[in-house]
């Protein structure tokens, strides 16, 4: 190693001296040591620079004609969704990109939001990056950690330190939950990660109406715009950022990562653009699935005679179901397909700005639809509030008929029936966490880039997320680094498929991939796929032993959906290709494999690092909100106290003194008319208060809330008392209180009621609900 990295040294220094300038260096840079080393600076004994000559400019940039880059990637949607690939549901973007570009209709990721991401970014498997499930159920385990390693450099720190403007937007949900707080470290969060430019959240979903936004590291307010949803304001930043970049250095290519939280839930859309899909899905899912299943053969992305895999036995036939249950699960469909509909709809703003600039025909665009498949987490009816999935609460027809009609609205947060999930992933079996079954890892992605291919067409090959880091790589002329920042790499772990853009029938290289997510996992072989449903995304609680899992076989070079187990026929096929997946999961830190889910949300449980850890009380001050639900003391399941040193101001005080969650689900202490209010708001399902019954006096004043919480389990309720200044001034029951889960992204904050409101009717947003009288400082204390 020290001989190579003194050879390059060599290198660069010969390119900085040559006399010949920029050019020259290009010719000569060695860029599989990154940042690319400097040359020596010259010595001079010249006194006057008059008479001195100035070495060449030592600048790195991209190789002559490399593309822009852009990768388009929408979050929960499967294969037999967008209308690119014979789903029901309009994507003219995808459509158009598709006309003139390839379709890749074997490529793959990994089931699941964060592993997809980092697996994407990286090249690398989403073990290797330490990212075998989201990151909020991370373990202590290697592969699971949560915490992406110096060793698997980003793609975007590969392009920015070869010349690139970089810049991500939309969801980010790469950044261990433990460091998500103020006091960071910032190391996994996006602008260390080799984005210039970040505008975006950092969980795994949120509010689409009322987002958490970032901008750098920064919490910022949204815009206030008629209409605000998010998919809008982040495909504004991303135009604004293009061109201005695009102005003031055109020569300098730019890569950009444009990842929505769409069509992720909450399923929040305008009602016009749901309307728009008004009983196009009154057929129901069955329906649904065969109709798509008839377009993808006739389009010839499907092959003749495939088969649909029998629907998940748990889930419900379409003509079982009743009228109330019909409806609702139509409206459901209706509001899920309008969401996919609008955030193409945005998709196709920036395509157009990209024109507009005329940088279109030099941008290589992944238009990939789906970081895994469509999602089944919304259970047998769906979801008002996809919180009540975290906290293993079920809803229920009659629970969320009434809010039918504001479906998609932002007083719900809702989520749609698991047998749409199934519909939506035609021609496969399965969904979104099964990382076993093509259903939850096979998504159409569309590649555009017309100075670069011949012409349209679709493409057969096995690919998998981890191919389109090298792709790109190989794409703009550019090796892929043997050492970033200081730090050797381990090596790309994927395959280019930069062999395929101009050659329909070259032969596949990507040959071997195994699959693993929550226990579910699978080997694919040289056309083999061998592999074990473990469990459904619906089931949340303990499974059978790992051991006892039964392994199917399938051939799918004639199994297209993965229809006709072989087991039985090839049963020492099977057996190979099960040692290969143990062979793999050796390699890549797969094992030991943990097939627990909602437990692992629980640091304690997970074993992973938690900033509250032993802790048991915490003091918080004015200026303090935003406080991510990772990184605040856990009040659940516990006693608690919650001391707050104010100062009232003549005339009373109203607003919020400290809150957490919001409107799906959370708690607040706050003043109304002068009376200080202890409000519990479970899951948007039921509330419970405790108020005084007067007003408090002007001055220095100290406020309590005491819970005695009844044990004896989790999610239990207890008696809640207000104190002022030492006197018990009212007394009442909470009945429940969540047991798991506040919010994927609504924030504890002082002072101020961040997003949503946990209270209805004292504002909405932080300015509405700011405390008007003084806050000294509040402390909270778990028994």
């Amino acid at each position: 190693m020290r001989y190579w990295l003194a050879s390059a040294v060599c290198l660069v220094c010969v390119a900085g001296l040559g006399g010949e300038g920029a050019n020259a260096q290009q010719d000569t840079f060695n860029r599989t040591i990154l940042p690319v080393l400097a040359p020596e600076r010259p010595t001079y004994d010249i006194l006057d620079a008059r008479d001195a000559t100035p070495p060449p400019r030592f600048e790195v940039t991209a190789p002559e004609d490399a593309p822009n880059i852009v990768i388009i990637l929408i979050d929960d949607i499967g294969f037999g969704g967008p209308s690119t690939f014979g789903g029901p549901i309009e994507t003219p973007t995808l459509d158009a990109l598709a006309a003139e570009g390839l379709q890749f209709v074997n490529f793959h990721t990994t089931a699941l939001c964060s592993p997809t991401r980092n697996a994407l970014k990286t090249g690398r498997n989403h073990h290797t990056t330490n990212t075998g499930s989201i990151m909020e159920t991370a373990t202590a385990f290697p592969g699971n950690t949560g915490q992406v390693p110096n060793s698997v450099a980003p793609l975007a720190e590969m392009l920015r330190l070869n010349g690139y403007s970089t810049g991500a937007f939309g969801k980010w949900h790469e950044t261990a939950a433990w460091e998500t707080s103020v006091s960071g470290p910032f190391d996994r969060w996006p602008t260390h990660q080799g984005f210039d430019k970040f505008y975006g959240f950092i969980g795994g979903e949120t509010d689409q109406w009322y987002p958490l936004v970032y901008d750098g590291v920064t919490k910022v307010t949204p815009p206030d715009f008629e209409g605000y949803h998010f998919t809008v304001d982040m495909t504004n930043q991303a135009i604004q950022w293009m061109k201005a970049q695009q102005s003031l250095t055109p020569e300098k290519p730019f890569f950009m990562y444009f990842a929505t939280g769409a069509v992720h839930a909450p399923h929040h859309v305008p009602k016009a653009w749901a309307d728009r899909y008004a009983g196009k899905f009154d057929q129901g899912w069955d329906a649904v699935r065969e109709e798509t299943l008839a377009r993808q053969i006739d389009a010839g992305i499907v092959p003749e005679g495939t088969d649909l895999p029998p629907r998940p036995e748990d889930l419900a036939a379409w003509d079982t179901l009743d009228e109330d249950s019909r409806r609702l699960f139509t409206r459901q469909a209706e509001v899920f397909a309008g969401f996919l509909s609008h955030t193409d709809d945005q998709i196709g703003r920036v395509v157009d700005a990209l024109d507009g600039i005329g940088e279109l025909d030099n941008t290589l665009i992944f238009y990939i639809a789906g970081d895994n498949g469509t999602s089944a987490e919304g259970g047998f009816v769906g979801m008002f509030n996809e919180m009540t999935y975290f906290n293993q609460v079920t809803e229920s027809v009659d629970d969320l008929l009434p809010r039918i009609d504001e479906w998609g609205g932002p007083f719900t947060f809702p989520h749609m029936a698991a047998g749409w999930a199934i519909a939506f992933d035609s021609p496969f079996g399965w969904a979104k966490q099964v990382a076993s079954d093509f259903g939850g890892t096979r998504n159409g992605m569309v590649v555009h880039w017309p100075e670069g291919l011949d012409g349209p067409g679709v493409r057969r090959q096995f690919s998998h997320v981890i191919d389109v880091a090298p792709t790109i790589l190989e794409a703009a002329g550019l090796p892929e680094p043997r050492v970033v920042n200081g730090t050797p790499q381990i090596p790309m772990e994927g395959t280019s498929f930069f062999y395929a853009f101009n050659d329909a029938a070259a032969p596949e290289r990507h040959t071997t991939q195994y699959f693993e997510i929550f226990g579910n996992r699978a080997i694919y072989r040289d056309g083999w796929f061998a592999r074990t449903i473990h469990r459904a995304p619906w089931q949340t609680g303990e499974q059978k032993p790992l051991a006892e899992d039964t392994w199917e076989l399938f051939d799918t070079r004639n199994d297209f959906s993965l229809a006709h187990d072989l087991s039985a026929d090839h049963p020492r096929k099977l057996e190979e290709l099960k040692d290969v997946f143990m062979e793999e999961a050796r390699k890549h830190h797969v094992l030991p494999i943990d097939d627990r889910v909602v437990e692992r949300v629980n640091p304690a449980l997970a074993g992973r690092p938690d900033v509250m850890a032993g802790r048991t009380s915490l003091t918080l001050y004015p200026g303090m909100d935003g406080m991510l639900e990772n990184t605040f003391i856990n009040v659940k399941n516990a006693s608690l106290s919650i001391t707050a040193d104010v100062d009232i101001p003549e005339g009373g005080a109203d607003g919020v003194i400290l809150a957490q969650g919001g409107r799906f689900g959370g708690w607040s202490l706050y003043m109304d008319e002068g009376r200080p209010v202890y409000a519990y708001n479970w899951l948007g399902l039921e509330r419970f208060s405790v108020e005084a019954p007067d007003p408090l006096p002007a001055g220095e004043t100290q406020i309590v809330l005491d819970f005695a919480y009844d044990g004896d389990g989790l999610g239990k309720g207890g008696l809640a008392t207000l104190f002022v200044n030492g006197d018990a001034v009212a007394s009442g029951r909470i009945g429940k209180t969540q047991p798991l889960v506040f919010s994927a992204d609504e924030t504890a904050d002082v002072g101020l009621d961040n997003q949503t409101p946990v209270v209805e009717g004292i504002g909405i947003g932080r300015d509405d609900t700011r405390f008007t009288g003084t806050i000294s400082s509040v402390v909270v204390k778990i028994d």
